[in-house]
């Protein structure tokens, strides 16, 4: 019997669903944020520079955070190295446990509050897709 035609576990069809919806939000909030922060517009750069975090620093984040937007869905959706997937969730739980911290110690009550959301949901995402409805590869 090939590996690939093995049906899911019981109950795991709609849990599969609601991270295919989880990644692909998280994918579209990381895409969008990671932009702002690799080529911000004019104002949003002078409001980000007036906070004191450093021009490279602001481009890393935010190359970083659209690598990780790619890696949440492409590798999953390709079946190619979909192990990738729970470790770019991995990933962006660093940067938003930092985040989290940069916030709070600025007083940034909201994006803190978000900050924490979007932990959780990539923590969530990477337990899920790596132990209870990993993505098989095409090789196996």
């Amino acid at each position: 019997m090939d590996p690939r035609s093995v049906p899911m576990a019981p109950g795991t069809t709609s849990l599969n669903a609601f991270l295919w919806f989880i990644q692909i939000f998280l994918a579209v909030q990381y895409l969008f944020h990671g932009w702002l922060f690799a080529s911000p517009p004019a104002a949003w750069a002078e409001a980000i520079a007036a906070s004191g975090l450093n021009p490279g620093f602001r481009q890393f984040i935010g190359i970083a955070e659209i690598l990780a937007a790619i890696g949440l869905v492409l590798p999953a959706l390709t079946r190619i190295l979909p192990w990738l997937t729970p470790l770019a969730a991995l990933g962006l739980t660093v940067v938003m446990a930092s985040a989290t911290i940069f916030h709070i110690g600025r007083n940034e009550v909201p994006s803190a509050i978000s900050a924490v959301n979007l932990l959780m949901l990539v923590v969530l995402t990477a337990y899920l897709r790596w132990k209870v409805v990993p993505i098989r590869s095409r090789a196996a």
